[in-house]
């Protein structure tokens, strides 16, 4: 099975199972759609759990002329009656809105007529059609061209194709809530939601000739404000059973997957950096992650975790949750860092527009964006939250940094004058004072290294802050790599920083002591040989918690 190809970006399902490429069976989940559906379905899962590859597979199932080949020794070829009945007996219309964007909301709302543009251009076929007749064609024609009435585009697509076909529509909408995310951004928030919902409307409900409609998107956003004009949609959130297991990957589905690759001696990293997330009552993988990460093992020689799904998107939310935390939040963020859950209200009518106004509500974002997920409910309804997993945990512990440094800029002017006066005392006064307003993250990681990392990180972020400072990281230096080379050229200063890690508070002196005898003895100072510097200093500084202890050679 080695020869598989990882499907890395890849959301065409016909592309994935015509090119060779590893595909993790889905297909079940259109038997419990079929079971389960009303008219119109709303799924909402995190970015990069397998939104888009579902709605490409749901076309190509339902899809008139579809290549039923495509289908062949999957789950949902063993139900013979259900393919006989619905495979290849539909005409769909399937857009995605994930592109849609714009600084204003003239150009947000040309790109969404593109997107209708473009379906009706899809549909030159019914030129030809008898059933049609001149005027239909003309509309067709029309919404091609990017005129005509686009708000109500998709409908009168649908009412031709069930015309020609004499059959019903599958109408799919993949990420139907990105324009809604980049308007609030961008500041026309309220002139989008009504766009959408006016387009969604014509397409779901006032739609005679609807069969029923799919879509997904990061956030349930409130139907007061965009759902008014729809029935009620059947919607499938993260807490619920149905359909909990067709977006992301099972424990099974993973072991099978490194099994193939002969990869199962990686299970268990896999499982600590990748699983974690609570779907419904079943325990999931993010797909974007361990398709990267089975790439990575396959074809490099690096064989460390990286963190692919917090890089495929911002972390501004975090960032904006760290900054609004009040000391009672904060305390719920060291919580979560040592791997514990709090307890907390979730709420699904969240608007993007209110999704910062409280600091309650971005609890429910971190929560359906994907960086938090349930242990559990508790008697009184609120639930248990905790972070997924190792990945996730980066990230909290890099947008906890940032706050921190900028929450400390201004006092870190006495630290730098404490290196410029060589004064290990005042140095360490000046990080213990600053580490009392941090938050246990900056401690994150299970083995020393990383600990070690983590505050490493910390200090340089600290002396970037000097304007005027040159500050290099892990560079090689005499016998070695120094943790931390400081030079000041306007005093003609070197310093070099060596940082060690306890758990033992009482052992930082030691700790210290001991990253003091490793500078010496691994020659970093000669780091500066060439430089015109008239004085070297060294420090060891030993973290334990929010604690340090800085010894000077």
């Amino acid at each position: 099975m080695r020869e598989k190809k990882m499907p890395v970006g890849i959301d065409d399902f016909a592309k994935i199972r015509s090119g060779g490429f590893y595909y993790i069976d889905k297909t079940g989940m259109i038997k419990e759609l079929l079971r389960d559906w009303g008219q119109v379905n709303l799924f909402t899962r995190p970015r990069r759990f397998g939104k888009s590859i579902n709605m490409s597979m749901l076309q190509s199932f339902f899809e008139i002329g579809t290549d039923k080949s495509l289908f062949d020794g999957l789950e949902i070829s063993k139900e013979s009656e259900l393919c006989e009945k619905y495979m290849g007996q539909f005409p769909v219309i399937s857009i995605t809105l994930k592109q849609v964007s714009g600084f204003s909301f003239e150009e947000a709302r040309q790109q969404l007529y593109s997107v209708i543009t473009e379906a009706a251009e899809q549909l030159d076929y019914l030129q030809e059609s008898e059933k049609l007749n001149a005027r239909d064609k003309r509309k067709i024609f029309e919404l091609s061209e990017g005129k005509g009435n686009q708000q109500e585009g998709l409908r009168i697509l649908s009412r031709m194709l069930c015309k020609h076909f004499g059959k019903n529509v599958i109408i799919l909408i993949d990420e139907y809530d990105a324009p809604l995310q980049k308007a609030y951004e961008n500041g026309y928030y309220d002139d989008m939601v009504r766009l959408v919902r006016q387009i969604f409307g014509y397409a779901l409900k006032s739609n005679e000739s609807l069969y029923f409609g799919v879509l997904t998107g990061c956030m349930r956003v409130s139907k007061e404000s965009l759902f008014s004009d729809l029935n009620n949609p059947t919607l499938y959130t993260l807490l619920d059973d149905m359909c909990d297991e067709w977006f992301g990957f099972t424990d099974q589905e993973v072991k099978q997957l490194l099994e193939d690759l002969n990869l199962g001696e990686y299970y268990d990293i896999t499982k600590d950096w990748y699983d974690g997330y609570r779907i419904g009552s079943t325990d999931i993988y993010c797909p974007w992650d361990v398709i990267n990460w089975c790439r990575q093992l396959l074809l490099s020689s690096d064989k460390e975790p990286k963190n692919y799904w917090a890089n495929v998107g911002e972390n501004d939310t975090v960032y904006r949750f760290v900054e609004m935390a009040d000391d009672s939040t904060r305390y719920d963020l060291e919580v979560l860092s040592e791997g514990k859950t709090v307890d907390k209200t979730l709420s699904f009518e969240v608007t993007y527009k209110d999704m910062y106004s409280r600091i309650d509500n971005l609890w429910s974002v971190l929560f359906t964006a994907g960086y938090l997920t349930q242990r559990g409910r508790n008697p009184d309804g609120t639930w248990k939250l905790a972070i997924p997993n190792k990945e996730v945990l980066r990230v909290f512990g890099e947008q906890v940094r940032k706050w921190f440094l900028v929450k400390i800029e201004g006092g870190l002017q006495e630290l730098y004058k404490a290196f410029d006066a060589g004064k290990a005392d005042l140095i360490e006064k000046c990080i213990n004072e600053a580490l009392k307003e941090s938050i246990s993250f900056m401690d994150g990681g299970n083995s020393e290294e990383q600990k070690e990392s983590s505050y490493h990180m910390l200090l340089i972020g600290m002396a970037q802050g000097r304007p005027g400072w040159i500050v290099k990281s892990n560079r090689e230096a005499g016998k070695g790599r120094a943790d931390i080379i400081l030079i000041n050229r306007l005093i003609n200063l070197g310093i070099v920083i060596e940082v060690k890690h306890t758990n033992d508070d009482k052992k930082l002196s030691e700790k210290a002591e001991e990253a003091c005898q490793q500078i010496i003895k691994m020659d970093y100072n000669e780091y500066f040989l060439g430089f015109k510097i008239s004085k070297i200093e060294e420090y060891g500084i030993a973290f334990c918690g929010k604690e340090c202890r800085v010894i000077k050679n």
